[in-house]
């Protein structure tokens, strides 16, 4: 059966031809590492996901997590494949040796869990949100803290979440009500409500450490506190109840597998929580959570796509169906449907889509190694600053437009699409929660807009230019003139770009209202521009390995084609975007709310 996961090869080129990884091994901290402990980490992942994840994906869809008003009530295998995940060393994949961990790189550590994403969105959350919560107490926690937590954590025995949202703040965190009242011992006694928290109860490990937002009566801003579900001793063991209680479960459209939550903190006023990093900076300690959350609901995003298209086009393949325009004798054969435009027209639209997507992860992943391990100061600085950049666009691009591609596969499998018989409608109701979470489309469409495309005086976006102009001038000197001309295009979208930029950033410093009304666009305006960037600089790699490496010639047209379709159609489309955003319409702020 074909690996309907991810394309190896299409990783391999984007880990080693792309992004150049193995060079990563020449940093102290990867000294231990080469291309062969890179894929049998890889390769130990597909063989994980494959075994123990994806079984169960459509099992854990139809039979969702019960509360019977004591205990919640999840799948066996869910349990099974969250311990072999442990077990594996992927909740530890980027840590220290010392902590069990594999210190793998970022992009390599990502590139593993992508396919933990395809296996089973719903149970590799657990594993994901399990590994941000460790990576947050390793960066802020005090040594006692570390000491006590760190170690079950990630050996798999507790696992953890991030607790934020509230039933009336939603998405607006500084209105957020919980409080932490300081305790003689030093500690805080923990009150108020949580919602939407996923990975929140479940009976999968002994513990369950939150990681929760609160206010100090009478202090500046917010505090992060590490608020256990069984209360931990001073030698890191689990004992009593914390008063940490379950309101009830959420039942989704999607992610099935993964228990969402409405936690109560402190009912019974003996819920306790520590602090963890410094008083009112809990926001910025969440932030480092989040932004990793952010990359991996990006990627998740991008493999759910992933995935659903590799499904489309083995059923494309295969499906026979009708026969080509201009053939009148009804006794020839029917085709495969990928014999037909259309089909081929929807199939290399979601090749664009994913395989972009997952360069654009992978590429923030390069830029996360590089901010933490670069040994030159100022390229750690300059990743660092276009990471922030990004962030926005590698969380929402690909979940507005893998959610596209998702819905190509179901078209491409026509009305057998609309069925539980095929899995491409369960990748779509999975991914639809993808431009919710972590900060909505909209959200991220204002934090790009308002804050990181202006910020430091417009350097990080002047960095990214300038990035972008390298690889159009390799691309001019490539040697081949579509790449010529597709370099040409790029230069002259990304002058447009920086001009409508220009023009909303002094119209959102006039009216942050009016300016920010199409921020959505604006968001998706960038994103092509990025991605258009980025096939680019694929097809110039896949045109210079071709001679070398002539067995994987079709590989390497099958990019270029991809980057010329990209082009030609994709970033064609948003010239009339530049215009709508030019002009600052906003008329959905004028509309008396009473014609809506």
């Amino acid at each position: 059966m074909p690996n309907l996961l991810i394309c190896r090869d299409h990783l391999d080129f984007l880990l080693y031809d792309m992004l150049e990884s193995e060079s990563l091994t020449q940093r102290e901290r990867y000294a231990d590492h080469s291309r062969d402990t890179f894929n049998a980490a890889i390769d130990a992942a597909q063989r994980l996901a494959s075994e123990h994840f994806a079984p169960h994906n459509r099992f854990s869809d139809e039979n969702e997590p019960e509360f019977d008003g004591v205990a919640v009530k999840t799948l066996p295998e869910i349990g099974e494949a969250v311990r072999a995940f442990a077990r594996g060393g992927f909740l530890a994949a980027t840590h220290d040796y010392e902590l069990g961990g594999m210190q793998l790189p970022v992009t390599v550590s990502q590139s593993c869990l992508a396919l933990f994403r395809a296996a089973n969105v719903g149970t590799s959350a657990y594993c994901f949100l399990t590994s941000a919560n460790a990576n947050l107490i390793r960066k802020f926690g005090t040594a006692a803290q570390k000491e006590r937590f760190l170690p079950p954590l990630l050996e798999g025995r507790w696992l953890g979440t991030m607790a934020i949202t509230e039933p009336d703040a939603g998405s607006s965190v500084p209105d957020l009500r919980s409080t932490a009242t300081p305790l003689p011992d030093g500690r805080y006694a923990i009150k108020g409500q949580k919602i939407f928290i996923s990975g929140g109860d479940h009976d999968i490990s002994e513990n369950i450490v939150h990681l929760v937002l609160a206010r100090v009566p009478g202090a500046r801003g917010l505090s992060l506190f590490i608020v256990p579900k069984l209360r931990v001793d001073s030698e890191g063991r689990a004992g009593e109840s914390n008063d940490v209680a379950l309101a009830g479960l959420i039942h989704k459209m999607g992610y099935r597998g993964t228990t969402s939550t409405m936690l109560s903190f402190g009912e019974n006023d003996g819920c306790i929580g520590e602090l963890i990093g410094e008083p009112g900076q809990g926001l910025q300690c969440m932030f480092t959570m989040m932004n990793e959350a952010r990359i991996g609901v990006g990627m998740g995003a991008t493999m759910l796509a992933y995935t659903a298209y590799l499904h489309a086009l083995a059923y494309a393949k295969d499906r026979r169906q009708g026969r080509l325009p201009g053939v009148k004798n009804r006794d020839t054969q029917p085709v495969p449907i990928i014999e037909h435009a259309d089909v081929r027209r929807m199939l290399l639209t979601q090749k664009a889509y994913v395989e972009g997507a997952l360069a654009l992860c992978l590429v923030a992943a390069r830029l996360a190694d590089d901010e933490g391990t670069h040994p030159n100061l100022q390229q750690r600085e300059d990743a660092a600053l276009l990471l922030s950049l990004l962030i926005p666009v590698v969380k929402s691009w690909p979940a507005r437009f893998g959610l596209a591609a998702n819905d190509l596969a179901i078209q491409v499998h026509g009305g057998y699409g609309y069925t539980r018989e095929y899995p491409v409608e369960q990748f779509y109701r999975d991914n639809r929660l993808n431009a919710l979470h972590e900060g909505t489309h909209g959200i991220q469409a204002m934090d790009l807009l308002s804050r990181k495309a202006g910020m430091h005086g417009g350097r990080a976006l002047e960095h990214l230019h300038q990035r972008v102009m390298l690889t159009t001038r390799a691309a001019k000197a490539s040697g081949h003139s579509q790449l010529a001309e597709h370099a040409a295009a790029l230069d002259l979208s990304w002058r447009e770009l920086r001009e409508t930029t220009d023009v909303l950033l002094n119209a959102v410093e006039k009216n942050a209202g009016e300016g920010s009304a199409n921020a959505a666009y604006y968001l998706d305006l960038f994103g092509h521009n990025v991605i258009g960037w980025i096939w680019l600089w694929q097809a110039i790699v896949a045109h210079s390995q071709m001679q070398t490496r002539p067995h994987l010639e079709k590989f390497f047209l099958g990019k270029i084609s991809t980057c010329t379709w990209f082009f030609q159609t994709e970033l064609a489309l948003t010239m009339p975007v530049h215009r709508l955003l030019r002009a600052t319409e906003h008329s959905a702020l004028n509309v008396d709310v009473d014609l809506l």
